[in-house]
């Protein structure tokens, strides 16, 4: 896949090891012997090149986080910086206020100007110093100001629709002739992005939802027909619910959007969850927050600001369900519910997330000062790649629930395949 550069690479780097600039890697690494040859799909490498597209003591970085929080936004932010900072040296970074929103000064507070005493233990806290927000920006209005202010490059931290919006700044800069690189670092707490293998916070998510299904485990079974019900975020992909299922190794039902599932019926999830109930007296349940979607008549009518479907409450909905079926079967039921979405994804980051957040940050400012833009950085067989925007924009990525992933999640709970 081909990256926009801005034009010639110039200035040397004062950043050792560059990487080649024609260096590529696979998206897929395993071939079926006998299989027909397809078109193959080559990513460029990302890293530090010998040669860069701006001059550091000329250039003015910006860095805008969106969306909804997620652990280690604020390390991204502090790594960002200090690659630009110590290792190009460059004039400014400015911190935009409130997402996207901030790009328009009649809505956004002015932005930071980000030094090494502001970032200083930034990444010791959760969410983001910046602040966030759904939403999108007109980008006439954002790309008038990020030219006004002298802004060359703009990194945009968010899912999806962030990318989408750093999409539109980068062709509107490109329309206007304003050579402004916009590079885009993959955040979801739900690790549901084309071409990363792992985000950055999923892992601490997983770690913060074990730990939450370790006291609901406890909860249930200190009473006799204990039943804990445990919401976990996954609002398309069923990831995080999968990971601490598999962390937990207490779960006996996990629900995810990938999998759909029957409620009623002989081979249904109330039957087996009934079942379960009778013969050791307690149960743990785990739902991710967009599974069941074709039980609640979900349609795709109501979005956010930021395109996201609004999606119907899961949780409620099943827990009323799950007390009905019992008390229509006459058997005694202890519920405890659980969502802990908001206190798991406003966590700090653990040490591997670090790690990660830290090596995304400094590859989009190695891709960035080169000049390259419309790109997200991606990660694959434990490599950095470059993405462009619009590929990104046409992929999604599930849980496989017949790939290895679902079958841990049914090998540790025991349940079936499919409820139906």
């Amino acid at each position: 896949m081909n990256v926009t550069v801005l034009g010639e690479a110039r200035y040397p780097s004062p950043v050792r090891r560059a990487v080649n600039d024609l260096a590529r890697i696979p998206a897929q690494i395993v071939r079926v012997p006998g299989a027909p040859p397809r078109e193959e799909l080559l990513f460029e490498l990302a890293g530090p090149r010998d040669k860069l597209f701006f001059d550091p003591k000329r250039t003015r970085a910006g860095i805008v986080t969106c969306g909804g929080l997620c652990p280690g936004l604020n390390d991204v932010i502090r790594s960002l910086f200090l690659e630009m900072h110590h290792a190009y040296g460059v004039k400014e970074a400015l911190g935009f206020r409130g997402g996207y929103q901030g790009l328009d000064p009649a809505r956004g507070a002015e932005p930071i100007v980000l030094t090494p005493e502001f970032v200083d233990d930034i990444h010791q806290q959760g969410g983001t110093v910046l602040g966030t927000s759904r939403g999108p920006v007109d980008t006439g209005v954002a790309v008038d100001n990020l030219m006004r202010r002298g802004v060359d490059i703009l990194f945009t931290i968010g899912g999806d629709g962030t990318q989408r919006g750093g999409h539109a700044l980068f062709q509107e800069a490109r329309k206007r002739g304003h050579a402004l690189a916009v590079v885009g670092v993959p955040k979801t707490v739900d690790n549901d992005v084309p071409f990363v293998s792992r985000t950055f916070g999923y892992l601490t998510a997983v770690e913060e939802a074990a730990r939450v299904l370790d006291r609901a485990h406890t909860e249930a079974r200190s009473v006799q027909n204990g039943l804990s019900l445990v919401k976990l975020m996954g609002r398309e992909a069923g990831f995080i619910a999968a990971g601490a299922t598999v962390a937990s190794q207490d779960v006996n039902f996990t629900l995810i959007p990938e999998a759909p599932f029957e409620l009623g019926g002989d081979g249904g999830f109330l039957a087996a969850l009934r079942a379960r109930m009778l013969k050791r007296g307690h149960a743990l349940v785990v739902v991710a927050e967009g599974a069941g979607r074709d039980l609640l008549g979900q349609t795709e009518a109501a979005r956010d600001a930021s395109g996201n479907l609004r999606l119907a409450d899961i949780g409620p909905f099943l827990r009323e369900r799950i007390e009905a079926h019992f008390k229509a079967e006459k058997i005694p039921l202890v519920m405890r519910y659980f969502d802990p979405s908001y206190f798991i994804r406003s966590s700090p980051a653990n040490a591997e997330d670090s790690i990660l957040c830290d090596l995304f940050a400094r590859h989009a400012a190695h891709a960035a000062m080169a000049g390259k833009t419309g790109l997200v950085i991606g990660f694959l067989h434990d490599r950095f790649i470059h993405v462009p925007i619009e590929l990104l924009m046409k992929e999604k990525k599930r849980l496989d629930p017949d790939g290895p992933g679902w079958s841990a999640v049914l090998a540790a709970t025991g349940q079936p395949h499919r409820f139906e």
